[in-house]
């Protein structure tokens, strides 16, 4: 082994602008073995060929990730970081490469133009690297906050994990076009709440609700119906646990599935495998409306805390269940089979309490819309508190979890619980959400609701690649904003959402005809999606929607698993009204690390300057 120096003089030479960096030449062991997997709980493969798996795990105490990848079949140098939708350029990056002869580790950024620079503030640290049989394993940590501006803020939510491979030795990081690599986009939520998963019970049963090898309509967006019977005489149990069973080749397709129970006043439900738009569904589908599951893509196994499990089955439940897909098939693939659903694991062994499933947000209906081109355009969806005040037991309920869901031009939502017109704390917030990876999440915290409070739910949409509006709507194209937060114990109330009301937007239809200088037609008989796209979208027309959004009197859903509303005015309700808004958290910056002198480095050759290669 040899040992050799790097001046800072030298170093400057090689990386023009670098200024204060701290390199580290890794050691690299010949013969040695994986690093212990139990302190890297979380793991994800980051390409889809398997040549690099992400493993992480997350110190609260310490805020900061600690990160371990394996690179099966390395040569040159990895190029692995975050930024704000997955984008190479404006990123934040760990860097490891070899100029053929010496290797390197530093924290780099990349500008607008993609271009890479070595960052003056060392914020990833490397903790080791090792050689095993199977690979080469990297370990590094990064503090959640740095203060750097040039470094991404870990938060909670969804976070974009960028990675490329250098297939040749480089010897400045200038001389590296990002647009030549092997590279790609992983998206995973970092933070994980420290939350002990439950023990399943011995007396744990399995049981899957798939579809019956059906073949996907070749059509951009389908949903699938498919009814299940539980035996005769099914008592009462609890689902503890369940997780999503995919047909192989078909994950990219399968966009969100659900499993209804039906309702218990019918006696039986017809068998029906099908459209769920189809004019020959029968009618009674239409009554199998109580979640008891929901997974989208991107989602794991999702538990149950040990204290309340998802009742099924017993007196007065139906037998009958109603499996829903969403299938997305934008390249029209033809002849596919599937045969894709859900596992339910379930126990006799009762639990203390009942959970349910809530839908919050905005109903699925086009009055709610997003002119194009807009970069980030705001709808919001109230569970008002006279629903709450209605529908919730006297000691409320407890969130333990949620799921949050938009169609393809969604990128941030956030729920607020408020009460007596003051936000109390944020439910679940995703301010880098993509509809590509919609996870069921655990809570960090219960957050406790209670009759008169109100959950407020805020979408936020990017339309700029497209030119024409985007309506509410069941289609892929079209858009929603929903929370499905899971809860316990179980109330009647399993919808409440909401909606401009409708005659308020009648008005601005009429507004916009009679300030408009085009000939278009703003007529009742002209369906709500015919009139938004006739709307020249200039920017009075605009800014009257957003401001219709945010003061016009909404349509309040206040449903009970049945679709029937509670009892009571629900019509013209007044938006709620708040006067003391949550501060955005401030992130905490650790002690700024100061100028790194030049410092000796461990070196060692591995045989001919050709990168790392397996001994």
């Amino acid at each position: 082994m040899k040992l050799g120096f790097i001046s800072v003089s030298n170093l400057a030479s090689m990386y023009f602008t670098m200024v204060a960096v701290f390199l580290v030449i890794l050691v690299v062991a010949l013969k040695g073995s994986a690093p212990r997997s139990t302190y890297f709980p979380y793991k994800v493969p980051l390409d889809p060929q398997g040549l690099l798996e992400l493993s992480w795990n997350v110190s609260y105490p310490e805020q900061a990730v600690y990160f371990q990848i394996l690179i099966r079949e390395f040569k040159f140098g990895l190029l692995f970081g975050m930024s704000d939708r997955g984008e190479f350029e404006n990123a934040d990056l760990a860097m490891l490469w070899t100029d053929g002869n010496s290797s390197y580790f530093g924290d780099a950024w990349s500008d607008a133009e993609g271009q890479l620079h070595m960052d003056s503030q060392q914020d990833y640290q490397l903790l080791g690297a090792q050689k095993a049989p199977e690979g080469f394993y990297l370990v590094f940590r990064r503090a959640f906050s740095t203060c750097d501006p040039k470094d991404y803020l870990i938060e909670d939510g969804t976070v974009h994990l960028i990675y490329g491979i250098l297939e040749r030795p480089v010897h400045s990081l200038h001389a590296i076009n990002i647009s030549t690599l092997y590279r790609g986009l992983q998206r995973v939520q970092l933070l994980k709440p420290n939350i002990t998963i439950p023990e399943l019970p011995s007396d744990v049963k399995t049981m899957e609700i798939t579809t019956p090898s059906i073949v996907i309509p070749s059509q951009e967006t389908t949903y699938w119906c498919y009814i299940a019977e539980l035996p005769d005489s099914f008592p009462k149990h609890h689902i503890i646990m369940y997780e999503p069973v995919i047909t192989a080749g078909n994950e990219a397709l399968v966009h969100h599935m659900e499993i209804f129970q039906c309702s218990a006043e019918f006696d039986s439900i017809p068998h029906y495998s099908g459209l769920c738009d189809s004019k020959m569904k029968p009618e009674r589908l239409n009554y199998c409306r109580h979640v008891l599951a929901a997974w989208a893509m991107g989602a794991q196994a999702f538990y149950y805390p040990k204290e309340a499990g998802l009742a099924f089955g017993g007196p007065g439940s139906s037998r009958y269940l109603r499996l829903e897909i969403h299938y997305h098939n934008p390249l029209i693939f033809k002849g596919r089979r599937d045969s894709s659903g859900i596992r339910l694991y379930y126990t006799a062994s009762l639990r203390p309490h009942d959970a349910g499933i809530m839908e919050l947000g905005l109903v699925y209906t086009p009055v709610m819309a997003v002119p194009p081109g807009e970069t980030s355009f705001i709808l919001t969806g109230y569970c008002t508190d006279k629903c709450t005040q209605k529908a919730l037991p006297t000691d409320g309920i407890r969130i333990f979890a949620s799921q949050l869901h938009t169609h393809l031009a969604g990128r941030k939502v956030v729920t607020v619980l408020s009460r007596d017109g003051r936000e109390q704390q944020v439910v679940n917030a995703d301010r880098h959400y993509s509809p590509h990876f919609q996870e069921i999440r655990m809570l960090k915290e219960l957050v406790a609701v209670f009759p008169g409070d109100e959950l407020i739910t805020t979408c936020t949409y990017n339309t700029e690649d497209r030119s024409k509006v985007t309506v509410g709507g069941f289609g892929i194209m079209e858009e929603m904003c929903v929370n499905y937060v899971h809860y316990y114990p179980q109330t009647q109330l399993e919808l409440c959402k909401s909606a401009v009301d409708p005659g308020y937007l009648h008005r601005y239809f009429n507004l916009v005809n009679r300030f408009n200088d085009e000939e278009v037609c703003m007529c009742p008989q002209v369906s709500v999606p015919q009139q938004f796209s006739s709307i020249p979208w200039n920017t009075f027309n605009r800014d009257v929607l957003k401001s219709l959004y945010s003061f016009a009197p909404i349509s309040v859903h206040c449903n009970k698993s049945s679709a029937v509303r509670f009892p009571g005015e629900w019509e013209k309700q007044p938006l709620p009204s708040i006067t003391k808004t949550l501060k955005e958290p401030q992130p905490h910056c650790p002690p700024t690390p100061g100028p790194h002198p030049a410092v000796p480095v461990v070196k060692l050759c591995l045989g001919g300057g050709k990168g790392f290669q397996r001994s």
